[in-house]
């Protein structure tokens, strides 16, 4: 079994875009693809300007046939029209837990 990959997309967004950034991110919520199993928007707590969008997805090659099928991903473009242009880092999953 392929292991899950997580995407985190990282950029600091100015106070008066924070809720442009939101709401694009609640109002995509209900159209997750298929590919993703969750995700998140989070903000740092020392730093609010810096904010990350965290995404879980089935496995890499789910990832990279979510990325084939849109010219920009939806993360990218929540940040974009929040004025901010973020960075990308992708992690394999080793381990979780859930309760």
């Amino acid at each position: 079994m392929a292991n899950m990959v997580m995407t985190v997309l990282e950029a600091h967004v100015a106070h008066e875009q924070w809720p442009t950034l939101q709401s694009a991110f609640n109002q995509s919520s209900s159209r997750l693809p298929s590919q993703m199993v969750q995700t998140f928007l989070v903000q740092s707590a020392d730093d609010p300007t810096l904010w990350r969008g965290i995404s879980v997805w089935h496995s890499r090659d789910a990832l990279d046939e979510y990325r084939r099928s849109v010219e920009t991903p939806g993360g990218v473009l929540f940040f974009r029209g929040a004025g901010a242009e973020p960075s990308l880092s992708i992690f394999e999953i080793v381990s979780h837990h859930t309760n």
